[in-house]
């Protein structure tokens, strides 16, 4: 088996992430691995042509990335004890993201949630799971969220 060393953990920093970053941090505890915790923000790019100007995109992003890189720090303080970890903020396509990452910090496994959506749902908005299990080349440990 393949030495675990460095675990990517995506989370969309909601009150689910809390159980993902459990199972990540007792994962890098029991292996002596270190933690990337990313959370990728969306582009919005596809708007553009909706008569939105771009720049007004440009800065709603802008927001909701110093927002998200306030919470992170914080998210990872609490969730990660003991354990080297960092967090990183992303912009795009969150599959593809956490798929570059990992290819890009030579991750050994991905650590993530997913929503359990169903039905319509599911057709409508996909999976961002399912979409980095069918194409990552490392182990993905997916954590369903609890009732």
């Amino acid at each position: 088996m393949k030495e675990i060393k460095k675990i990517l953990c995506a989370v969309d920093l909601s009150e689910h992430s809390k159980q993902v970053a459990e199972y990540a941090c007792t994962l890098a505890k029991n292996l002596g691995a270190s933690v990337l915790v990313v959370y990728t923000a969306p582009s919005l790019s596809q708007y553009v042509g909706f008569h939105v100007p771009p720049n007004t995109i440009e800065n709603f992003v802008g927001e909701i990335v110093t927002g998200a890189e306030e919470s992170m720090q914080s998210f990872v303080a609490e969730n990660f004890p003991n354990v080297e970890a960092k967090g990183q903020v992303l912009i795009g396509y969150a599959a593809e993201e956490i798929l570059n990452r990992a290819k890009e910090d030579n991750v050994d496994m991905i650590v993530m949630g997913t929503h359990g959506r169903k039905g319509i749902d599911r057709i409508l908005f996909g999976s961002v799971a399912e979409k980095v299990v069918k194409n990552a080349t490392i182990p993905v440990l997916t954590i369903r969220p609890s009732a």
